[in-house]
């Protein structure tokens, strides 16, 4: 098995994980008892190891992986991806024996496409609960238009907003490298974040650009998810922060099902205003 290091979080990624186990104990529920429902599903794709250190209290914490496989009622399937073989190992490692656990050690974009949706269709009287908390600018679009159209998979989804500003969102467009640019096309689903992060405006010179804040390209992406991707309800995301308090990205949750929505808004509102720590 390839050596690891656990990795390092701070206090809002400790919040993100609360956020997270909260709402997947009470899906499971949900799920569990609602028929015709034949099989709810956890995926967790960038799953890590299944642990974390807490750089607060310098003690291992346990991951959204670990979280999931204590859930009860159990899911139907458990499915953790991760294309780090140390990290697909300790995850092997944590499932033991268990058959409802699968271990992928691939590329999340692509595994998620040809296997893991697959085991959520609506038309199977399936339904799935997916993370999607890459480390940066790296989930293609593909998988969250795949999912708003399936009906059937809710989505946690971490927008990595500082890698975006720091490589491809600066205030001069022109000087962006190509790949970086690209690289925001693949997550964006095309090129049409340039106006959404350059809006044009009348000045004393004539047109001009001036490049948008966090918030609005935040919001843009909010409604994307709904008018574009297909997912009927996407609260609000909320921004998480490093302890300088900068936004490093925004947690999004989008869904087919107003209850699941509902029950988000009220978590995301609680921690929300919740301060640097």
């Amino acid at each position: 098995m390839r050596s690891f290091s656990f990795d390092e979080i701070g206090y809002w990624t400790e919040i993100k994980l609360e956020i997270i186990r909260k709402y997947a104990v009470e899906y499971s529920k949900i799920l569990a008892a609602q028929r015709p429902i034949r099989r709810h599903v956890y995926i967790d794709a960038f799953a890590g190891a299944g642990h974390h250190m807490s750089k607060r209290s310098g003690r291992l914490v346990a991951g959204s992986p670990l979280n999931a496989l204590d859930i009860q009622p159990p899911f139907s399937e458990l499915h953790f991806i991760d294309l780090h073989g140390g990290k697909a190992g300790a995850l092997r490692k944590l499932a033991g024996d268990r058959n409802d656990v699968f271990v992928h050690e691939e590329d999340a974009n692509t595994v998620l496409l040809r296997d893991c949706f697959r085991r959520c269709r609506f038309e199977d009287y399936s339904r799935g609960l997916c993370i999607l908390d890459p480390y940066s600018i790296a989930v293609d679009w593909k998988i969250l238009a795949t999912a708003g159209k399936m009906k059937s998979v809710e989505v946690f989804y971490s927008f990595m907003i500082m890698d975006a500003n720091m490589n491809v969102l600066w205030t001069n467009p022109d000087k962006v490298a190509k790949n970086q640019a690209i690289r925001l096309d693949a997550v964006w689903g095309d090129r049409s974040w340039r106006s959404v992060a350059y809006p044009k405006s009348r000045g004393l010179f004539g047109e001009m650009e001036e490049k948008a804040g966090n918030e609005e390209i935040a919001e843009a992406f909010r409604k994307r998810l709904i008018d574009v991707a297909g997912f009927k309800f996407a609260p609000k995301p909320m921004p998480m922060r490093n302890s300088k308090g900068a936004v490093v990205y925004y947690l999004y949750f989008a869904s087919p099902n107003r209850t699941g929505a509902k029950i988000v808004k009220s978590i995301f509102d609680k921690y929300r205003s919740m301060g640097i720590r």
